[in-house]
């Protein structure tokens, strides 16, 4: 089977998308499957030849995303001597479209996935007259393809809501051997001076649509009675950090953005991970703390509903509803057995969530694409 990917976000940048593209690239090579990744260029890192990137700039509305400038020779040129037999359309943009026009007019079958809720993004940014748009644009693109797939079940109904058909769920995994208790780090601890503290824990993009709002609410609430004994780790950058910074209690370190083994540390060095986003297909991070053996307080809407179980992994909580989390912290604060046997059923809930399973299904599901396309064939044939 041969690949075709075309994405408008991907490696250096760091989030959910492109950690999966990262995991996606492991998989075909490991199992010999051919591809061909179509993406914009951001910094100058080099990649295999089977990564082809082209020029771009940030996406005003959403930086971890680009917006490419595609040069369509390049692409036509490349695929014909490639010929894929599937096109993957990560994300339905510039890069994407350019894919999809070549699907269609090769007559190559077409699938998707669904990473992002711009729709419901658009109204933080005071764009919601335009969700509509939005919403008509998604039900045009997503009618063209074989499968649309979904990383979460609420996902899915969402999409299903909004008569988006030929949807499948394409899950996560995580990589236990990344994120792990083992990271744990007493001299990081130290060196921030947090060594005798229960550290809280927030790893993300600094930006509205996170509901940092309920975050900052929820520490001043939790400072009233236990300064002393908490401290606040906010790791990752974004647009509204230097705002966040100016309102942050001297009990609140801003670590910039992390990766790799530093980003493992902070989060096995830390005690309770806080995560009050409400916008999340996914939500890979919280499989990432609990992986790092870290109670989870989360906000049960989209796609955390996935992998937060309330009372067993984590605690779950309402959309903006600080004194929810208000409470699920002094929870953890005051119960040392309760928030131990979170964080254990953390660890064993992660411990089945492997990559190898989740791409197997994938590429099932591609494989039942081109059986359908061939038997369509057969049948126009016949007829």
């Amino acid at each position: 089977m041969k690949v075709a990917i075309f994405t408008d976000t991907f490696l250096p940048q760091i989030n959910g998308v492109t950690k999966t593209l990262g995991k996606y690239i492991e998989y075909m090579e490991e199992n010999d499957i051919d591809y061909r990744v179509f993406a914009p260029i951001d910094g100058d890192k080099e990649y295999n030849d089977r990564i082809i990137r082209f020029f771009s700039v940030k996406f005003f509305l959403y930086p971890e995303c680009r917006m490419a400038l595609p040069n369509y020779f390049t692409i036509t040129k490349e695929l014909d001597s490639f010929k894929p037999d599937i096109v993957h359309i990560v994300t339905p943009f510039n890069i994407g479209l350019f894919g999809y026009k070549y699907a269609k007019d090769n007559n190559i079958p077409i699938v998707s996935s669904y990473h992002t809720n711009i729709p419901q993004y658009l109204e933080y940014f005071n764009l919601g007259i335009l969700k509509n748009v939005a919403w008509n644009f998604f039900r045009w693109f997503h009618s063209n393809c074989k499968k649309n797939y979904c990383p979460s079940q609420s996902t899915l109904e969402l999409l299903k809501s909004q008569g988006i058909k030929d949807l499948e769920i394409w899950g996560r995994g995580i990589d236990t051997n990344k994120f792990s208790p083992k990271y744990r780090d007493t001299e990081l601890r130290k060196l921030l001076n947090i060594d005798e503290k229960l550290v809280f824990l927030y790893v993300g993009r600094i930006s509205s649509e996170k509901d940092l709002d309920v975050f900052m609410e929820t520490t001043k609430k939790i400072n009233e009675n236990y300064k002393e004994k908490v401290h606040f780790l906010m790791v990752g950058d974004g647009p509204i950090l230097e705002e966040l910074k100016e309102e942050a209690p001297d009990n609140m370190t801003f670590t910039g953005f992390k990766q790799g083994e530093e980003l493992s540390k902070y989060f096995a060095s830390s005690d309770v991970f806080m995560f009050p986003s409400s916008t999340e297909t996914y939500g890979n991070v919280i499989l990432e703390a609990m992986a790092s053996g870290l109670p989870v307080i989360a906000c049960y809407e989209g796609g955390i509903k996935e992998n937060l179980i309330d009372g067993y992994n984590g605690v779950a909580c309402g959309a903006k509803k600080v004194e929810d989390y208000y409470e699920a912290a002094v929870k953890m604060i005051e119960d040392t057995k309760f928030r131990n046997n979170i964080a254990s059923n953390a660890l064993k809930y992660t411990a089945e969530k492997s990559w190898r399973s989740v791409f197997n299904r994938l590429f099932n599901s591609f494989k039942e694409v081109l059986d359908t396309e061939k038997s369509n064939q057969i049948n126009k044939m016949s007829a």
